[in-house]
């Protein structure tokens, strides 16, 4: 299965009339069911992010926080699995999470630019302001990385 082509990525690109990222650099993440990663941005050095699951299923997560954005502040989600061989493109400027729903996910997201952990900035993934309507059961606490639990609402 071919999952990536640099010149289809630019004609598509070109039919949006915008320029083509370049991506530098290639991550995998593995969690185990109920973790909940996110809602996860670079401040000063953003990077734009394409997302795919290569085992098991996520709920992908999106937030627009370019604040010239007429769409700044809202949320768009899509269900990504190994199954559905769906990709999701994040842009710079947006936060990312996603919520595992399978036993575990197998995450590989690519990055057009380098991650600096000193700029990472995180917004808490059941902020107020945001809204967002993860998928979680009922009785379920998803689980948090501490930096994720450490995350403040209306930080963005």
């Amino acid at each position: 299965m071919e999952t990536f082509r640099q010149s289809e990525f630019e004609l598509l690109f070109e039919q949006l009339g915008t320029p083509c990222p370049q991506f530098v650099q290639e991550n995998i993440s593995r969690s185990a069911k109920h973790v909940l990663r996110g809602l996860h941005y670079q401040q000063t050095q953003p990077q734009a992010k394409l997302i795919r699951v290569i085992s098991g299923s996520i709920f992908d997560v999106a937030v627009d926080l370019r604040q010239d954005s007429k769409t700044y502040g809202h949320w768009v989600s899509q269900v990504l699995s190994a199954q559905n061989k769906l990709q999701m493109y994040i842009p710079a400027g947006f936060a990312h999470g996603f919520y595992t729903l399978s036993d575990f996910a197998d995450v590989l997201y690519k990055c057009t630019d380098y991650y600096a952990p000193h700029d990472q900035k995180i917004i808490s993934w059941n902020d107020p302001h945001l809204k967002v309507d993860w998928p979680i059961e009922a009785g379920i606490s998803p689980i948090l990385s501490e930096q994720d639990s450490l995350a403040l609402n209306g930080e963005f």
